[in-house]
């Protein structure tokens, strides 16, 4: 499939018009807009640009309510909990991130549970968001059940994303991972490619594990990452943000047949809180060195840091410009007549 070259301009402006013509507000779009653009810049397509024709499916059929905002339901000092009314999930979850990173800045700590939200498309989007603003973030959302417990056949856990933040003075560390060995949304960017995983993802309709994410996305069952060990956190994480936000669980989102009604959790630490933020500085460095400085498998290869490649695609988006599928822009300009 051929790719065009797009610049984050033209993307924004672009992405802006459609949400516009969707009934969210000029300041809505403007922000939905940015926030599809920056995943793409970075690299991430298929929570990015590619995500952005079923992001309007799902308004279409009103599963999305343009008009909704999150409100908060309770408050219990630095926790709290928010109804996102089934909302736009970007929106609602850039509002709890901001919630919980003003909770940290006055309490040290800040956690606010989300329920009844939707995708929020690249969870990394809030833990860079968050190290911005000077916080260490733990975010983390269940999804409809994609994945087959450890042991079992039929799709009954998540792939349930989480995303930890750090920040740093020389670039921020964000760990931005689904608990499925790739996400369904990688998968689909490869398909689009005609490209193979480079190791076994999940299993086909014969129930053989394959490299195809075509068969996989077609079996619907992806493999949990770490094997029992995914398996397990998935479950952990599906336990907590039901728990914490009184929302739906997998099992529960799985019942309405589309990934919708989702719970969410939003922890922010201010690590200015102590007094010893050099030392954190140079702690977090002598790791990072440590790991870098190690020996490489291959000749030319070398280790990185959760975000360092991040940036470096970024960078190279802007001066370059994003490689994007034209089936993909070519449907979204469809989208805009």
């Amino acid at each position: 499939m051929s790719e065009i070259k797009i610049s984050s301009i033209e993307m924004k402006s672009v992405l802006e018009s459609l949400f516009t013509k969707h009934s969210f507000t000029k300041a809505q779009a403007t922000v939905l807009a940015k926030t599809h653009t920056e995943s793409t810049l970075d690299g991430i397509y298929s929570h990015g640009i590619n995500r952005v024709p079923a992001f309007i499916d799902y308004i279409n059929k009103g599963l999305i309510k343009t008009s909704a905002i999150a409100t908060k339901t309770a408050s219990m000092g630095s926790m709290e909990r928010w109804d996102g009314n089934l909302g736009s999930g970007v929106l609602n979850a850039l509002t709890c991130t901001d919630q919980a990173i003003n909770l940290a800045k006055n309490h040290g700590m800040g956690l606010v549970a989300l329920k009844n939200t939707n995708h929020w498309m690249r969870g990394g989007t809030y833990g860079w968001r968050a190290a911005e603003q000077g916080c260490i973030s733990i975010l983390f959302t269940n999804t409809i059940p994609n994945m087959p417990a450890w042991g079992g056949k039929e799709n009954r856990i998540g792939n349930n994303p989480i995303v930890i933040g750090i920040p740093r003075k020389e670039g921020h560390v964000v760990l931005d991972m689904a608990l499925s060995q790739f996400s369904f949304g990688k998968m689909q960017s490869l398909d689009l490619k005609n490209e193979e995983l480079p190791f076994v993802g999940g299993w086909d309709k014969n129930d053989k594990l394959s490299k195809h994410p075509k068969d996989i996305m077609d079996s619907g069952r992806a493999l949990p990452v770490g094997y029992w060990k995914g398996s397990a956190l998935s479950m952990i994480l599906d336990m907590l943000a039901t728990l914490l936000s009184a929302g739906n669980s997998t099992y529960k989102i799985g019942l309405k047949n589309n990934e919708t009604a989702l719970s969410q959790v939003f922890m922010c630490i201010d690590p200015s809180s102590f007094s010893d933020t050099e030392i954190q500085h140079n702690l977090l460095n002598e790791i990072i060195q440590f790991t870098h400085e190690g020996p490489s498998m291959k000749k030319g290869d070398q280790t990185f840091y959760p975000g360092e490649r991040t940036l470096m695609t970024r960078k190279k988006s802007e001066i370059e410009g994003m490689q994007v599928n034209a089936k993909i822009w070519e449907e979204i300009l469809l989208l805009l007549k």
